[in-house]
């Protein structure tokens, strides 16, 4: 005779039971949410690296003798040497950069109102001509508002850093949670998948296909924009350092950091930089600095991108650089790759919408 929990599961509900138990679903996932939403970042990375590292992980098996624990823990051993100590060294490095430039313009030691001096005199007339129409053309006003803003740009930065320092407990838990859900979902990935598919109303096909696309969407965004970023950072940063710019490496940095934005990102950093060198008679550095920026940096950008990430995902350049702009508006950093994988699955739910009607 079955026992009363087996009998309950095959009586058959009345609508209002089911609306019940509708309403009481979106209650505890909404609180459920709300508990998780302070680490939605670590929780996103922890997936991200589970995915990217998964492959490793199926080779690392059989090695192991398909002892499953210790191919994980392996494999996050691999992450923490190739992302985490990588990553952790960049930001101290970074900081040390940060905290100079800072303390530089605020003892003096640092001036930009000689920088801006001297291009200012050696504009040509219709340039002065330009500057005059919009107001700038006093070399005062020009001097305070650009030094003003790089001014509040280095305290943000310093104040960032800062920041990170007092919160050295905050990143360590989130950083504790991304690879503690990393090493369960390399592990028990599989069977994850196949406990959360079960639980979706869909056809198990239209199932698989959504999480072909998010996994192939993550995986692409990620491994090609951060692929495509390092490379032009430290290709931006190795151009400075050979033309005795300073502060190498904070450039390099955010260089690779804009380069998140497609097509633009980092010509925003070695454009002004050129233009200084051409302004101020330093031609053949302004002129090589261009040349390398737009054969060397720019082609990395046009010929990797399209092939790392509008490839994979399969969705045109145009709506990639939109979503990732966007994502990055609402988001902030993770938006690279939110933004990206929310078109992605709206395109795959359409899709499916579209042809079971």
């Amino acid at each position: 005779m079955p026992t009363p929990e087996v009998a309950a599961t095959h009586t058959q509900s009345t609508p209002r039971e089911n609306w019940a138990l509708l309403v009481l679903l979106v209650v505890v996932s909404l609180a459920l949410g709300s508990i998780l939403l302070p680490f939605y970042a670590a929780i996103m990375w922890g997936l991200i690296l589970s995915l990217l590292f998964t492959p490793f992980y199926r080779w690392l098996l059989p090695r192991v003798r398909h002892r499953r624990t210790v191919a994980a823990l392996c494999t996050l051993t691999v992450v923490v040497l190739m992302v985490i100590l990588p990553l952790t060294l960049v930001m101290l490095m970074l900081a040390q950069e940060v905290a100079w430039l800072y303390h530089g313009l605020q003892s003096g030691e640092l001036n930009p109102a000689l920088y801006f001096n001297r291009a200012f005199n050696r504009l040509p007339d219709w340039v002065g001509a330009i500057l005059d129409r919009f107001g700038l053309v006093n070399f005062a006003t020009l001097q305070r508002r650009l030094t003003t803003a790089l001014a509040q740009g280095s305290q943000f930065a310093a104040t960032q850093v800062f920041t990170i320092g007092q919160n050295t407990f905050e990143f360590i838990v989130s950083l504790f949670i991304a690879l503690y859900l990393a090493f369960f979902l390399i592990r028990d990935g599989d069977s994850t998948v196949r406990a959360i598919g079960r639980m979706i109303p869909l056809a198990p096909v239209h199932r698989q296909q959504l999480w072909h696309k998010f996994a192939t969407v993550v995986r692409a965004t990620v491994k090609g924009n951060l692929l495509v970023a390092l490379i032009q950072g430290a290709l931006g940063g190795l151009a400075f350092w050979a033309l005795g710019v300073s502060g190498a490496l904070l450039w390099a940095v955010l260089m690779a950091a804009l380069s998140l934005l497609p097509a633009i990102g980092a010509t925003l950093v070695w454009g002004p930089v050129a233009l200084y060198f051409l302004v101020t008679g330093a031609l053949w550095q302004g002129l090589a600095l261009m040349a390398y920026g737009v054969l060397v940096i720019g082609l990395v950008d046009n010929l990797l991108r399209p092939i790392l990430v509008g490839k994979d995902t399969r969705m045109p350049d145009y709506v990639v650089m939109i979503t990732t702009v966007g994502g990055m508006a609402i988001f902030g950093i993770n938006g690279f790759v939110l933004g990206p994988l929310i078109a992605a699955m709206f395109m795959a739910v359409w899709h499916i919408f579209g042809t079971t009607r």
